[in-house]
Order: C-alpha cells, then sequence, then structure tokens
C-alpha cells in the first residue's frame, strides 16, 4: 500500500492539537481592516477550531500532520 498524499493546500491553512482538535485561523482578517472595529479585528486574531463534521474530512487531507 502505497503512502498516503498530504493535501498541500489544507496543510498550509490546517494543523492539529495534541488533543486532537484541529486549528484553523479566521476570516475577514486580511483587507478592509479600517470599517471594522478594535473589538472585532482582536477577536480574529484568536484560534478558531473546526467542528467534529469538518474536522472529519479535513483530517482525511492531513493525514501525518
Amino acid at each position: 500500500m502505497p503512502k498516503m498524499k498530504t493535501h498541500r493546500g489544507a496543510a498550509k491553512r490546517f494543523s492539529k492539537t495534541k488533543s486532537g482538535r484541529i486549528k484553523r485561523g479566521k476570516a475577514y482578517r486580511s483587507h478592509i481592516l479600517t470599517k471594522k472595529s478594535q473589538k472585532r479585528k482582536r477577536n480574529l486574531r484568536k484560534t478558531g477550531y473546526l467542528t467534529p463534521a469538518e474536522a472529519k474530512n479535513i483530517t482525511q487531507l492531513i493525514p501525518y500532520k
């Protein structure tokens, strides 16, 4: 059985924690920041986590991470 290939796009966007959850970055943080409040931008810096349903799909894309 050959090794599975890692989906490189997913590998750059997601990472696994020690407990097995999938971490992700928040969206809406790249541009047009002047109209967004400081509180909103600060909360966008925090780590996001995938729901178990989404994590199941992403885990298949990053098998060795």
